[in-house]
């Protein structure tokens, strides 16, 4: 049987008029994922930096609030009853003021790393290490330190047990735990031996001369006055 001669010219050009006609479908808008894509990605990508810019902006603004200057400012204190107008930086410790500024060196810059108890004074009440606030941050707030203690015509109780148990040795330590018994036993009147044991739990002698001072804060706190708890 005779096939009839395939025209291939025909073939060929019915294939191209296909190619054509695919091609002309992927590019229109409806099929052409190509921009799409593209187009989604730059908006994502404005967004994300629109977003950023904004939280940047939003973040360097509340650094700004929080900036102090350096510059000296005027702090007013109330040190042992007295009130005092200091100029101090910001950056300034309640020990550095109290020793370098107004003399007071009862307070020993001991450890310089809050754990020694050394440098204890009492801020509204309350024993607390003066290396460990700032001065801008006890402003308005009742200070007193060790001199507070003795005066020409009074000597606290707290001294003379000191004195009497011999609750001392090279000295370092003494002031902070004077100030660390007087808040003690003002806050914990009729304490026994182990309640000051507890009590005292913040402050190192390095001496070790434990002994005296549990006896002496013992003493001290069968004649304290009680007071509101409370404090810094």
């Amino acid at each position: 049987m005779d096939r009839e001669p395939v025209n291939r010219s025909d073939q060929s050009s019915r294939t191209g008029d296909a190619g054509r006609s695919d091609s002309t479908n992927r590019s229109s808008p409806e099929f052409n994922r190509r921009d799409f894509l593209r187009g989604s990605g730059a908006a994502m990508a404005a967004t994300a930096m629109a977003v950023a810019a904004t939280e940047q902006q939003a973040a360097a603004q509340q650094q700004a609030a929080k900036v102090v200057s350096a510059a000296p400012h005027p702090v007013k204190l109330n040190v042992n009853g007295v009130d005092l107008t200091l100029t101090v930086e910001p950056r300034v410790l309640l020990i550095d003021a109290l020793r370098n500024d107004l003399n007071l060196t009862g307070c020993k810059d001991v450890c310089d790393r809050t754990n020694c108890g050394a440098c204890t004074v009492l801020i509204d009440g309350k024993p607390v290490y003066a290396c460990s606030r700032l001065v801008m941050d006890v402003e308005g707030q009742k200070i007193v330190t060790s001199e507070s203690l003795l005066s020409p015509t009074k000597t606290d109780d707290v001294v003379t047990n000191f004195c009497k148990h011999d609750g001392m040795q090279c000295g370092f330590c003494t002031p902070g735990f004077v100030m660390a018994v007087r808040g003690y036993c003002n806050q914990n009147p009729k304490a026994t031996v182990d309640d000051c044991r507890k009590g005292l739990g913040g402050n190192i002698c390095r001496c070790g001369t434990y002994a005296g001072v549990l006896q002496a804060a013992f003493d001290t706190a069968q004649t304290a006055t009680p007071i509101a708890k409370g404090g810094a």
